[in-house]
């Protein structure tokens, strides 16, 4: 499941690289059309259910007891 990490985790900086444009006043994600507009923000989304859920197993810092190591 490393590559799904990997995928939400370019994922969820392609959506948070948009945000910062969006408070710039740029969409990037918008010019690629309205389907595919709506298909990489679901992605993000979905990427961004799946880091909350499984974050506390993949991170180091968390560690298992989520107090850190």
């Amino acid at each position: 499941m490393k590559w799904l990490h990997l995928v939400s985790f370019i994922l969820l900086v392609v959506g948070g690289l948009n945000w910062l444009l969006v408070a710039f006043g740029y969409n990037v994600v918008a010019l690629l059309g309205s389907s595919v507009e709506q298909i990489v923000y679901i992605l993000v989304g979905l990427a961004a259910v799946y880091e909350v859920v499984t974050h506390k197993s993949n991170c180091r810092e968390c560690g298992s007891d989520g107090m850190g190591a």
